[in-house]
């Protein structure tokens, strides 16, 4: 039976979850993922029903807390796999809110007091679960694997349940081995196909596979649609098991792309020892000083959605809606340690956006305002067109405008819109000077970038219409494409 077809959701502003009950494994254990969609990682709860152990927990431990109390278990173990680099850890914190152990690689150079483990330690979790501690290098080099066996109720050898593998194998893929830098990049590749293959040597086909990144975290090489799996199935599936060693390489280095910026900071925060997070609301801020916020150079961002924004907001605010990649985008662009102050249409909206920001280490806002763009602004609101690719299509027949692609480069050397300009939304801070003078029609592949990128540009006086449209609408209405995939 797949232990992770149901899994738990928290909502975004609070700390409630969704489906709680977790599922049961053939042995009788259940095993609760805890999602974190927007930042693309899971987190594990597994229990017997009386203890539990927790991997990998994200930065707001409620959604723990109440988990335990929802199961009735008591937490005895908290393990990380790694040093994450995609977001700030809860673990150091839940165990001391619980009194658990804390378990983390012993190599790991750490500011706090842990429970170190070494490969090869088996941890024992109530009378029943014991887990392994496997060294798989690749995406650190003190990644560890912790395989989880149920001896049961009886005094048999017990059943291989599965294996918690963190940021190694993934589900048709692997975690990219770049984030460390690229002096240490072409060996961590090669540890970390020497790394699944001992896992996939060491663990029956029946065995569970659960990763903490791949749901859409960049911290996995690859993506896939896929939500849960087996050692069996990634045996004859996942391309660092069915390729020989320099394949595999190959492949995965030449589609590496951009990483967010703010990564640079997890792994240090990480071996800080971060403490819980303060999600109290921040300061209550008034139209005029939201706008000496902004002169001064700091952050206002409106968390509505873009076609809110587009109609009408305050001059100089930048939009990040929360319906799309919020934290991972924000978190990528801001200059770190620029002072933020939230905008949002409801108090739940703030808190949302508080919770995801902590996730990523941006502690506390400096300000945040409820309302509308009325409120928001001691002048009236400014906007900005917004419009599909088929209007693209008939503009170009009748004047000349600029098309500021805000793709990654790789998404835009796959296929663009013949003439386009391609600046990332990544870049686009530093390079606005760059994008031609006139009217800027900007796209990204869904909307949710173009619509950032658009604020930017508005921000800075200039022109945007932002295309809110899907990518692959541009060919169908007559615009042509360039490139391998065009």
């Amino acid at each position: 039976m797949t232990a992770t077809s149901s899994p738990a959701t928290s909502s975004p502003a609070g700390s409630t979850t969704g489906t709680t009950a977790g599922t049961t494994t053939g042995t009788g254990l259940t095993v609760v993922p805890i999602e974190t969609p927007t930042l693309g990682d899971r987190s594990y709860l597994v229990h017997d029903g009386e203890v539990a152990f927790v991997v990998d927990p994200q930065r707001d431990i409620d959604r723990v807390l109440d988990l335990l109390d929802a199961h009735g278990v008591r937490l005895t173990h908290v393990l990380e796999t790694h040093l994450h680099n995609d977001y700030v850890t809860g673990g150091l914190a839940l165990a001391e809110a619980t009194g658990a152990s804390y378990v983390v690689n012993g190599a790991d150079e750490v500011a706090f007091a842990r429970t170190p483990v070494a490969d090869g330690e088996v941890v024992a979790v109530g009378e029943r679960m014991r887990l392994t501690a496997l060294a798989t290098p690749g995406h650190t080099f003190t990644h560890l694997a912790y395989a989880l066996r149920d001896l049961g109720t009886g005094t048999g050898a017990g059943t291989d349940v599965g294996v918690f593998s963190g940021g190694s194998l993934l589900f048709g893929a692997t975690g990219r081995p770049d984030l460390l830098g690229p002096e240490h990049t072409h060996d961590l590749v090669r540890h970390q196909h020497a790394s699944a293959h001992r896992l996939a040597a060491l663990l029956p086909d029946e065995a569970e596979v659960f990763p903490t990144h791949g749901f859409g975290s960049f911290c996995s090489a690859t993506q896939s649609d896929a939500t849960s799996s087996t050692i069996g199935r990634e045996r004859t599936t996942n391309p660092v098991l069915t390729q020989d060693e320099q394949s595999y390489v190959d492949e995965l280095l030449a589609g590496l792309g951009a990483w967010p910026a703010y990564y640079a900071h997890m792994a240090p925060a990480n071996a800080a020892g971060p403490s819980a997070p303060d999600l109290s609301p921040p300061a209550r801020a008034d139209a005029e000083e939201l706008r000496r916020r902004i002169e001064a150079g700091e952050w206002v961002v409106d968390l509505r959605h873009r076609t809110a924004f587009a109609a009408g907001h305050a001059p100089g605010t930048l939009n990040f809606g929360l319906d799309g990649g919020f934290a991972t985008y924000l978190g990528w662009l801001v200059p770190w340690g620029t002072p933020l102050t939230l905008l949002g249409e409801s108090a739940a909206d703030v808190a949302a956006a508080q919770r995801e920001l902590v996730r990523i280490g941006i502690d506390r806002p400096a300000a945040h305002a409820t309302g509308d763009p009325g409120q928001w602004s001691t002048c009236a609101p400014a906007s900005f067109a917004t419009a599909t690719f088929a209007d693209l299509a008939q503009v170009r027949h009748h004047r000349d405008v600029v098309v500021l692609d805000v793709r990654r480069g790789d998404e835009h050397a796959a296929a663009a819109v013949a003439g386009a300009v391609n600046v990332p939304l990544h870049e686009l801070l530093d390079r606005v000077g760059e994008v031609p003078p006139g009217e800027v029609w900007v796209h990204c592949a869904g909307g949710y970038r173009a619509s950032v990128a658009a604020s930017i540009l508005d921000a800075h006086a200039r022109r945007p219409v932002a295309i809110d449209d899907t990518f692959d609408q541009a060919e169908a209405v007559g615009l042509h494409l360039v490139g391998p995939s065009a």
